[in-house]
This record gives C-alpha cells, sequence and structure tokens, in this order.
C-alpha cells in the first residue's frame, strides 16, 4: 500500500469484523519532534495474548477466504522504512490498539493519502458504528464525532446523501484549515 489511509482503512476494516462499535483513529503530525504518528483504539473482541504474538507475522490469518495477513505487518515495514516502529496492544472481551509512528521528514515516508475518502467509505458503510477522528498538525487540531453528528440528525440516517456530502465537506475544510495553520 502507497498511502498510509489504505492502511489505515485495512486496520479498521478488521477492527468491524472483531465487532468495534466504537473506533478511534488519531494522527498526530509534530513537526518540531519530526513525528508522523498514526494510533486506532477499538472496542472489539480483543486479540488473546498467544494470538497476539503472531498477528504481525504476514503468513498468519485468522480469516477463512485467504492464507495471509498481510496488513498488519505491510503498516510496520512502511513504519520501520521512515525510522519508525509499530505496537500493537490487545486486551480480550476490551479491545485493541494499534500505533504506528513514522519519522514525519523521512523520505521514505508515504503519504497519508486520501483520508477524507477512507473516513467517509468506513462512515457511509457503517452507519452504525460510532467513528471519532482527530488529527493534530503541531497545534491546531480538527475532530469529528459521529455520535455527535447522530445526535444532532435525529431520524435521519448517517449514510443518507446529503449527510455524507456535509461530512465530507466538514472534514475537507478541516484539515485544509489545520494544514494551513
Amino acid at each position: 500500500m502507497e498511502e498510509l489511509s489504505l492502511h489505515i482503512l485495512d486496520i479498521v476494516e478488521n477492527s468491524i469484523a472483531a465487532g468495534a462499535r466504537r473506533i478511534e483513529i488519531i494522527i498526530i503530525e509534530d513537526m518540531k519532534k519530526d513525528i508522523f504518528s498514526i494510533e486506532i483504539k477499538d472496542n472489539g473482541k480483543g486479540i488473546d495474548p498467544d494470538t497476539l504474538k503472531k498477528v504481525m507475522d504476514p503468513f498468519y490469518t485468522t480469516r477463512k477466504t485467504r492464507r495471509v495477513g498481510l496488513g498488519l505487518s505491510l503498516l510496520a515495514q512502511s513504519a520501520r522504512e521512515a525510522e519508525g516502529d509499530i505496537s500493537i496492544t490487545s486486551e480480550k472481551g476490551v479491545g485493541t490498539v494499534v500505533h504506528a509512528y513514522f519519522k514525519h521528514s523521512h523520505i521514505d515516508r508515504k503519504p497519508l493519502g486520501n483520508i477524507t475518502d477512507t473516513l467517509i467509505v468506513l462512515i457511509a458503510g457503517n452507519p452504525e458504528i460510532d467513528f471519532l477522528y482527530e488529527h493534530r498538525r503541531n497545534s491546531n487540531t480538527y475532530s469529528i464525532d459521529t455520535r455527535e453528528i447522530r445526535s444532532e440528525l435525529g431520524d435521519i440516517p448517517l449514510n443518507s446523501p446529503d449527510v455524507i456530502v456535509a461530512i465530507r465537506e466538514d472534514i475537507r475544510d478541516g484539515l485544509k484549515g489545520i494544514a494551513a495553520n
């Protein structure tokens, strides 16, 4: 995967498959510390300690549809290529946290890519799941929480076309706002 947003999509899809009802995606860009960080937290079924030891192995997967599970191992490779690393913590019945970090200025750090489209795909395709997205760039922060949007909408579905257009615009404008400062 050439964009980090696709790694995020893959990990969040794993969270959804693990029964998560709330997923937090936190991106931190700290230019002073030269760090680019991605953290994904879920409240899914969690991973038992024996399986957790194997999740970074590209030839291990719990899926029945294919024999390899490349997502986490590819993200780990991307992080390490950019002087970073990855950690995964999980507790059975509580959830999982995947944290990858990169040297922000590293020439081999993959670009974030189209995070707006990634978030829209996740929200529109899973309107019943609570998503919290937070993006910090230095001292500027943008965040969106589908719980808040849902409470404002009342009976209007989160994935109705007009709502998705409004969410897309909010994300796009919010990310432009933190990038400009």
